[in-house]
């Protein structure tokens, strides 16, 4: 199969889906590889180390789309992007569709075969979401820490503290990867932190594991109610695979916050759980509601793309390789972990959660299969 790369064109994205060692290992296995010029350049991956590992260099991206069955992203495709994308195409990327009808409606228009990282499962777990949610969750609290500093607007709040003088109060809604990486780099930093989740099982393990200064509670709304005037700082981090995250804080909510306090909203490209939240960029990556600076930038990794292209490669190359090997059908057919990573497939949405969002015709994976040729 001819596999392309192309070059991330999200605002400040600079990971790339495929390092040079990704690419070898797909030529090995009897696959053309096209990688657009100056695709890795973001992660410190010049275009010679995937000559070297046996790629062609494409001039531009229209060449990388318009030779190649199966193409490689890091972000969901962008409009400008749309048009190039044809039917029986197959892109395997993060595509987040319950958070963006116009997306979703584009590839069912193209027909392409939409295979998405966030909803690969194994038994009950997301393998391509995890390494990025480790990232994102422990990048959140760095980017907390900075946006309580007042000459950025927050609070002035040191989240250690010092001897004698009071630590920052943390909370984290949802105790999973994200949340998990999150509360471990606040309480290591000093902080006094509150986890919540709704999972008794997951509490009990997390109380076993997390630092002492990380307290476990359950969540309603009235609890996360009673702690937002307490908190400095909270992390957004819940997630339900494929579908748009819940609404955990509500627009009048903000009002018992502190000015100055931050928000760091992870779930963003599933929505955010937080009301207020819209998605932002690095370059500006907050903005202030009642006093409440929100910090809710859609590609945190692609800030730390070398840390992040090689936990994503790590992750999802054994994937591509399937993929590239049985073709669109036969993966779904044969392989049970991409079957649940198909989103739509031929024009179909396949992904039930996807279809509940909007409101539109759902198909399952292997029916919508059997129709492709």
């Amino acid at each position: 199969m001819r596999v392309g790369v192309v070059r991330e064109i999200k605002a400040q994205e600079n990971r790339v889906a495929l390092t040079p060692a990704g690419a070898e290992r797909l030529v090995a296995a009897g696959n053309e590889v096209w990688v657009e010029t100056q695709a890795g350049v973001g992660s410190l991956l010049p275009d010679e180390a995937y000559v070297h590992a046996g790629a062609r260099i494409a001039p531009n991206a229209a060449e990388v789309w318009k030779n190649c069955e199966m193409v490689l992203k890091v972000k969901e495709p962008l409009a400008s992007e749309w048009p190039h994308i044809r039917a029986g195409q197959t892109l395997f990327t993060y595509f987040h569709l319950a958070a963006d009808r116009a997306l979703t409606e584009a590839m069912v228009k193209t027909k392409a075969n939409c295979f998405a990282y966030e909803t690969l499962e194994v038994g009950r777990s997301l393998p391509l979401l995890t390494p990025m949610s480790e990232v994102a969750g422990r990048m959140a609290i760095q980017a907390g820490a900075q946006w309580l500093e007042r000459s950025r607007g927050g609070s002035g709040i040191l989240l250690g503290g010092v001897p004698g003088v009071d630590r920052a109060h943390v909370l984290v809604l949802g105790g999973g990867v994200v949340g998990t990486q999150a509360a471990r780099m606040a309480c290591g930093l000093g902080a006094d932190v509150t986890m919540m989740d709704v999972n008794l099982d997951r509490l009990r393990y997390l109380d076993e594991v997390m630092p002492k200064n990380c307290r476990l509670l359950y969540s309603t709304p009235i609890a996360l109610r009673e702690l937002l005037p307490w908190a400095d700082l909270v992390i957004g981090a819940v997630l339900i695979p494929g579908a748009a995250a819940p609404k955990l804080i509500r627009r009048e909510d903000l009002k018992l916050m502190k000015n100055g306090s931050v928000i760091v909203d992870v779930a963003v490209d599933q929505g955010g759980c937080i009301e207020t939240c819209k998605p932002t960029t690095h370059a500006e990556p907050t903005f202030v509601i009642d006093g409440v600076i929100h910090y809710c930038v859609a590609n945190m990794p692609g800030a730390v793309p070398r840390t992040s292209t090689f936990a994503l490669n790590n992750a999802t190359l054994p994937y591509s390789l399937e993929l590239a090997r049985l073709g669109a059908a036969r993966a779904i057919q044969e392989n049970a972990p991409l079957r649940t990573a198909a989103n739509v497939i031929a024009g179909e949405i396949t992904y039930s959660a996807v279809a509940e969002t909007f409101g539109m015709k759902f198909t399952p994976a292997l029916e919508a299969a059997a129709r492709l040729r």
